[in-house]
């Protein structure tokens, strides 16, 4: 049985990604690319200025940077990843959330172990005096 989907016009098989694209294709996409690079410069460059300007109240100044770290990782998905809501996209959406969950679990664990340890440590001075 051949599968027509992955087949080329000569009857070659190709892979998942390489199929032929048209010129329009291959200039839609590339705009997407250039779409993507000038918002996650503008973004960048927001970050710096969210860092060193004085007109956002003091505190408020690390929300700005994790909101716009977060918009920055929304465009990286979208238009580098191309992670969508399509019906296709449902194996990488869960590598995607796995990864970060496991992400998670290594970084919150190592700081649930270094709190402890530091917790359940002796002193410094206290060390240094059994040292002697």
């Amino acid at each position: 049985m051949i599968d027509h989907a992955h087949t080329d016009a000569r009857g070659q098989d190709n892979a998942p990604g390489d199929e032929r694209e048209s010129g329009e294709d291959i200039v839609r996409e590339f705009r997407g690319y250039l779409l993507g690079l000038v918002l996650a410069a503008a973004l960048t460059a927001a970050s710096f200025w969210a860092a060193q300007t004085h007109l956002i109240y003091g505190p408020g100044i690390p929300i700005a940077l994790v909101t716009l770290a977060i918009a920055q990782m929304g465009i990286h998905l979208v238009f580098f990843l191309h992670i969508t809501t399509a019906p296709d996209n449902t194996n990488n959406i869960l590598a995607l959330a796995f990864g970060i969950l496991i992400v998670c679990l290594v970084v919150f664990g190592s700081i649930w172990i270094m709190n402890h340890l530091n917790h359940n440590m002796m002193p410094m001075d206290r060390l240094m005096q059994m040292q002697r």
